[in-house]
């Protein structure tokens, strides 16, 4: 091994566990919870939705992320590395090239939503929202059709982005996420308190918290609720595999890769809906609009507000917050696998990644149906087969035995027991493969282009993938070692 590989195979470490769980915790609360959560809950039955989410949640998402930040902080790798370490070199290496995409996908299409939410915080300082005659649709509707404003704030959005991750992990990531999420916490309790208390306010929960059974039984319904469960844990995206790999020997997994994470997750969650359904319900909105339905509801109900200009403006910024602080998490997958795989440093590594996300990005901020459509495809067949990649190589490859002993419960102040290791060997594959094999077959008749699109894409990348990384250490390309077991 050379110097210079030994001084790159140095990795930093979290300052704090404080840091470390405000940095879970702000890459998996964020827009996820508030952008995507109420939309998607009203497209699938109200509480229905919630019920088959928390289940979710608890049996997939949680001992998940336990799971793959526990990968993370075994192998000390970033996801190829982590594959590497575990398989050897070769056509392995191809799964974590899977996650990386996939992660790659999600981030382009997620920082035109940063940036969507940035475009509102600049109006709400200027007290556009408090005019006389304004129209939240309309104003809406004029942002969206300005390729300018959308890609714009598209690229505001990404070159923040990359102007947090240029100073690492300690001074960058962390310094940002631990004052951001709190604000967000309070803006939005503040909100829904205001929102409880308008005309109608009680049909909105009772659409949100009262169960429609008949939804229970549609395949559509569990999918969307795994696609959000794991969108707003990041379970399958390399955060907590890539976090986990510079956690410290005194750090606790269990607490802050899965209680604290479905805690915070849960709770924000459901503070979105309890924000975001009494408005719609109270001033007559569709509840099972799409992603607009955050933009549109929210800012109807800051004039009828004691206070109204200073409440918008600190919900947005709080938004904001939010969701940047998902974008820098999301973005640094790329960042730390590219500084690993190549002997790039990391100021160049980032304006690499940033460069490639954002010419990713574009046709999303352009488009919003293009949006949708990569929200389908890769938050309903991406992230589950990038999640099956990952606790699939703990489950039969390390051994989750293994893996809980000798690095989930080191340091653990909650202990897991045997009950997890039959989760992530069987349970979770299963329903993962379940779920989407059930999907595939009920919608297949109808032969829609997301679907079919979505089905062949990821098996073109699965494929694609492997092969890609076994022609590679075949032709021998350059590669960092990163040591063995």
């Amino acid at each position: 091994m050379t110097n210079d590989t030994a001084v790159r195979t140095v990795r930093e470490e979290w300052g704090t566990r404080f840091g470390f769980l405000m940095a879970m915790i702000g890459g998996m609360v964020g827009s996820g919870n508030i952008w995507r959560m109420p939309y998607t809950t009203g497209q699938n039955g109200g509480g229905a939705f919630l019920l088959a989410y928390i289940i979710l949640l608890f049996v997939i998402a949680v001992p998940g992320l336990m799971a793959e930040t526990a990968l993370g902080s075994y192998t000390k790798q970033g996801v190829i590395g982590a594959f590497k370490k575990t398989f050897g070199h070769g056509w392995s290496e191809g799964f974590g090239l899977v996650v990386v995409v996939v992660t790659l996908a999600l981030t382009s299409y997620y920082l035109p939503v940063v940036g969507q939410v940035f475009y509102y915080v600049a109006h709400s300082f200027l007290l556009t929202f408090f005019q006389s005659g304004f129209d939240s649709v309309a104003f809406w509707n004029g942002f969206t059709a300005s390729p300018l404003l959308t890609i714009g704030t598209h690229t505001i959005a990404t070159a923040l982005v990359g102007l947090v991750l240029l100073f690492g992990i300690r001074r960058g990531i962390e310094r940002v996420v631990k004052w951001m999420i709190p604000l967000l916490v309070v803006t939005m309790v503040v909100v829904a308190v205001r929102g409880l208390t308008l005309p109608g306010a009680t049909d909105g929960l009772a659409f949100a918290l009262t169960p429609d059974w008949n939804y229970l039984v549609r395949g559509q319904t569990w999918i969307a609720a795994l696609g959000q469960a794991l969108f707003s844990t990041g379970l399958g995206w390399g955060i907590a595999l890539t976090f986990g790999s510079y956690l410290r020997k005194n750090d606790d997994i269990p607490l802050g890769a899965g209680i604290f994470t479905a805690i915070g997750n849960t709770s924000v969650g459901l503070l979105a809906i309890f924000t975001v359904f009494p408005v719609v319900f109270a001033f007559g909105l569709e509840p099972t609009a799409g992603a607009e339905l955050t933009f549109i509801s929210l800012v109807s109900v800051f004039p009828q507000m004691t206070g109204g200009p200073v409440w918008a403006i600190l919900f947005f910024l709080g938004f904001f917050f939010a969701a940047f602080s998902t974008g820098i998490v999301i973005t640094e997958i790329g960042v730390t696998t590219l500084i690993e795989e190549t002997r790039l440093d990391r100021t160049q590594t980032v304006l690499v990644v940033c460069t490639v996300v954002w010419l990713l990005g574009i046709p999303s901020a352009y488009s919003a149906e293009f949006l949708g459509t990569m929200d389908f495809m890769f938050g309903n067949w991406g992230l589950p087969l990038a999640t099956l990649l990952i606790i699939g190589t703990v489950g039969w490859k390390i051994g989750p035995e293994r893996l809980r002993v000798i690095e989930l419960n080191r340091n653990a102040d909650v202990h897991i027991g045997p009950w997890w290791d039959p989760v992530i060997k069987y349970v979770i594959p299963v329903v993962m493969v379940f779920i989407m094999a059930y999907y595939l077959v009920t919608n297949i008749a109808g032969s829609t282009l997301q679907t079919v699109g979505g089905v062949v894409l990821m098996g073109v990348l699965l494929v694609g993938a492997v092969l890609i990384m076994h022609t590679m250490r075949q032709w021998g390309a350059p590669h960092v070692d990163t040591g063995g077991d």
